[in-house]
């Protein structure tokens, strides 16, 4: 059982629900925990696509700095890499994921953020790397998976000034994918989760692994990835169905079993 993270799942949708109040700060535990959905839902083949959502106020204000106030040299790094494990566990998930946030973002909750394929905002969206504030760098993805989405000039803006950056301005550099009224934030993210509920999931996996992983390579090495992945979908059902019904019924039509 999980106290602070929860996995909902609605047809073919999962919602990991981040629940700490009163601004869901991830302290190890929730770290924990958003490990253990994530795995949940990697593992249940009735979740097609995953959301991450934090409420209807805010999404997660950071780590909690009153757990790490404490800590030590000798404390911090035999965890350091599995609080960055925790606060990416999203990234982990071979399934579409989206980000649902309202409010901050703030810190690990950015990084969270960050762990998902996309992300949908409220126009009252406030996210940032504020750790340098308090004397350290983000250490939950937050210098890798930021500089990898809006560039590295801009990463180091946001992480040397530690700044909030609202909602419009997420959006123009690429931060954020959509922006939209606060209480629509979730039901958007249904609506995009929701088409891939019956889709080819191999396919979603495959395309996931040599986006991801052709990122962290070379580009030779990164179509070798994409050419495995695409040969190793010819052993799929679902490729079977989505070709046989196109060459009968034409694109769009086929109805994909997930195997």
């Amino acid at each position: 059982m999980t106290e602070f993270v929860s996995l909902e799942v609605d047809n073919g949708v999962g919602t990991i629900r981040l629940n700490r109040p009163p601004m869901n700060a991830l302290n190890r535990q929730v770290q924990e925990e958003l490990l253990t959905c994530a795995d949940e839902a990697t593992r249940r083949d009735d979740v097609r696509a995953v959301i991450v959502y934090g409420g209807e106020k805010v999404f997660a204000a950071g780590a909690d700095v009153k757990e790490m106030a404490t800590m030590s040299y000798s404390d911090m790094a035999p965890v350091a890499r599995r609080l960055s494990a925790g606060l990416g566990a999203v990234a982990s998930i071979p399934k579409p994921t989206i980000a649902a946030v309202t409010g901050y973002a703030l810190g690990g909750g950015l990084e969270v953020a960050l762990s998902c394929d996309r992300r949908i905002v409220g126009d009252n969206a406030k996210l940032g790397v504020p750790e340098i504030l308090l004397g350290v760098i983000p250490g939950g993805g937050g210098t890798q998976r930021l500089a990898r989405l809006i560039g590295p000039s801009r990463a180091k803006d946001m992480v040397y000034t530690g700044r909030f950056v609202g909602a419009e301005e997420a959006l123009a550099i690429g931060l954020v994918d959509e922006v939209v009224a606060p209480d629509e934030v979730y039901d958007r993210a249904v609506a995009y989760a929701s088409q891939f509920a019956n889709g080819p999931a191999l396919a979603y996996a495959a395309a996931k692994r040599a986006i991801d992983g052709g990122l962290d390579t070379d580009l030779r090495t990164g179509l070798d990835i994409e050419s495995d992945g695409f040969a190793g979908l010819f052993a799929s059902e679902d490729r079977t169905i989505g070709m046989e019904s196109f060459v009968e019924n034409g694109p769009g039509k086929a109805k994909f079993i997930g195997r």
